[in-house]
């Protein structure tokens, strides 16, 4: 994992006194691939493999954020990213959970999974706002149980 401590990232910011998400920016330059452009380049023909191949790209933030026990962070699309750059964000809403951060496998570093659908490959720069985070509350279920302590980061409770 890439250390940003040196990297002149910027804290997510509101854009205004009444946005409820805070504008997270790249930690770096990616590229996000067309779907469209793997499909082709790998012929495809109903083949399951090259359907696992493609897959959405992580965008670093270079960000990391607490929370208490009973609340999470959103994170969310910007709403010009699919009308104008054909960007989505992979798994519709992110949720990072309040053991993401600092658990015994993992930093907590948060990060955007984008699939591009447009005709061509997408770049997003450095320092480019890429999505937003909202912290949020929830609530618990009577009679709630866990099977089990996290030890990990994305997909790690799968």
């Amino acid at each position: 994992m890439t250390d940003y401590k040196e990297k002149e990232i910027h804290l997510p910011q509101r854009a205004t006194h009444h946005s409820a998400g805070y504008d997270f920016e790249a930690a770096e330059e990616v590229v996000i691939p067309s779907i469209w452009k793997q499909l082709l380049t790998r012929k495809i023909n109903d083949n399951p493999t090259t359907e696992k191949n493609i897959k959405p790209v992580l965008v670093p933030t270079g960000i990391k954020a607490y929370m208490m026990e009973d609340e999470f962070l959103q994170l969310a699309n910007r709403s010009s990213n699919p009308l104008k750059r054909f960007l989505l964000v992979a798994n519709g809403v992110g949720i990072i959970d309040s053991d993401y951060y600092n658990n015994s496998e993992n930093e907590g570093h948060i990060m955007f999974q984008f699939s591009n659908f447009g005709l061509k490959d997408r770049v997003i720069k450095k320092g480019e706002r890429i999505g937003q985070g909202i912290f949020l509350p929830f609530l618990k279920a009577d009679q709630d149980q866990t099977t089990h302590d996290r030890t990990g980061g994305l997909g790690s409770s799968d």
